[in-house]
């Protein structure tokens, strides 16, 4: 595992880790569940990443999920070879494109997702390499 993992709360991890298979090919290594049904664990590999989730558990003083916090303040970065494919096949798995994707200047073929869950992501292919003087010379350019 690396040394950092998003570890994100759902309403119905169930149905997200459905989702983040159909959207992001993600592998599911495994779930504790709850005998309520609930996910108390989960874990799903994406690519060559680990991303961590469990359901709400409100009554015990948990995380909230973005549904329970009105959005979410995070983004989960997601680097990939054909950021159309991607992006394509996470719409038609129930995603909202926030969004579309076009050429940045930092050098990525970027685009924004939201996840039926609230969950925010990016996704980019990288489409020429840059050095951060680059990077910010382009920003000041944009």
């Amino acid at each position: 595992m690396s040394t950092l993992v998003p570890h994100i709360t759902v309403h119905d991890a169930k149905a997200a880790i459905a989702f983040y298979q159909k959207a992001f090919g993600a592998v599911e290594q495994f779930r504790l569940a709850m005998p309520d049904g609930r996910i108390l664990h989960a874990q799903v590999k994406i690519g060559d990443s680990i991303l961590m989730l469990a359901d709400e558990f409100p009554e015990h003083g948990g995380s909230k999920s973005p549904r329970g916090i009105g959005g979410s303040p995070v983004m989960i970065h997601v680097n990939v070879p054909n950021v159309y494919h991607t992006v394509a096949q996470a719409v038609d798995a129930g995603a909202t494109i926030t969004m579309p994707v076009a050429d940045m200047f930092w050098g990525e073929r970027y685009g924004r997702l939201r996840d039926p869950f609230g969950h925010e992501w990016s996704v980019a292919t990288l489409v020429r390499k840059l050095t951060p003087e680059q990077m910010q010379a382009a920003a000041m350019q944009a």
